[in-house]
């Protein structure tokens, strides 16, 4: 794993990790649901002009492969980020957190099921370590708080699988640019979104927000949208070619320890097991780096995306 291609996804997990606390604020203007999607139509949008300069239009063409297409921006963008933001009524961010990390295991063995293919044992129990170490950092040693879950947790449980098919799935699309296909799951995992969005909104589970609410957390969305979604997703889907998709997806476990970290800056005092669970999952993906160097490897091939994944942040919305 080289040190340059490591810098993108380690670029995009420090910026969704930082997201948490940055949108903390915006839950107390906006709901869940209507902040997510306001936040995704605005990075459809860029993605979409972004993917028509680069690409041309010829681009936004399914293919033949609409059925796919929609199904994975369903299933997996927005399942994912819908069941996060209401999973977040339900349970602490931090707990949510700890989920998210469970991510690396999770698209392992969802390609073990569907494919055959087994995880490197070596990848899988560096996964398994540094879950272990952001464990140590959301639960500060005790496992007692796992049980109090409850509902969330269940919907956690949905939202990583989801995102795990979504990540396999882009595997079947290695003829297309990470770009387009991130684009275009997007649009299809928006639209949905949208119309849970006004679903809720007309049955009185949320409400529409006002546009002065929307103009006070401008600050946040602007982060949210460019840095957290545009930029991080780039990055993400650049390392993701170089790294595969096994090895970037390690980077993950590092998206809770960062939002720890960032709430360290802002005044909050850590015990001295979160600090060892941070300790643990650096070291982790360092051994993981350093592993994967040691093996030797064919030159890439520039124009092929062998297992690619698509991804437009998997961090759905912030904490409360």
């Amino acid at each position: 794993m080289r040190s340059r291609a490591a810098a993108y996804p380690l670029l995009a997990v420090l910026s969704w990790g930082a997201m948490f606390p940055i949108l903390a604020t915006a839950l107390t203007r906006v709901d869940p649901l209507n902040l997510t999607t306001v936040r995704y139509l605005l990075a459809a949008v860029i993605l979409v002009a972004i993917l028509l300069l680069r690409e041309g239009a010829t681009a936004l063409r399914l293919g033949g492969r609409t059925v796919e297409v929609v199904a994975l921006g369903v299933i997996g963008f927005a399942g994912f980020n819908l069941l996060t933001s209401l999973a977040l009524d339900h349970a602490a961010p931090q707990q949510i957190a700890l989920f998210v990390a469970t991510t690396p295991v999770i698209t392992q063995l969802v390609r073990w099921v569907r494919d055959g293919v087994r995880p490197t044992p070596l990848l899988l129990a560096l996964s398994l370590v540094a879950l272990l170490g952001v464990g140590l950092v959301i639960t500060r040693g005790s496992l007692a708080g796992l049980g109090q879950f409850g509902l969330g947790g269940l919907m956690m449980i949905g939202a990583v699988l989801g995102w795990a098919i979504y990540t396999h799935g882009a595997s079947r699309f290695g003829a297309w640019s990470p770009l387009r296909f991130t684009t275009l799951t997007a649009v299809t995992g928006t639209a949905a979104m949208l119309a849970v969005s006004i679903g809720a909104d007309a049955v009185g589970w949320q409400h529409v927000p006002a546009a002065a609410d929307l103009v006070a957390v401008t600050p946040q969305l602007a982060y949210a949208v460019i840095v957290a979604a545009v930029i991080a997703a780039l990055a993400w889907n650049t390392g993701v070619q170089r790294l595969g998709s096994a090895n970037a997806a390690l980077f993950m476990n590092l998206v809770p320890v960062v939002t720890f970290v960032v709430q360290i800056a802002r005044g909050y005092r850590p015990e001295p097991v979160e600090l060892v669970g941070a300790a643990i999952t650096i070291a982790a993906l360092v051994a993981a780096n350093l592993a994967t160097r040691t093996r030797p490897s064919a030159p890439p091939r520039p124009a092929a995306v062998t297992d690619s994944v698509a991804v437009v942040d998997p961090m759905a919305v912030t904490a409360r």
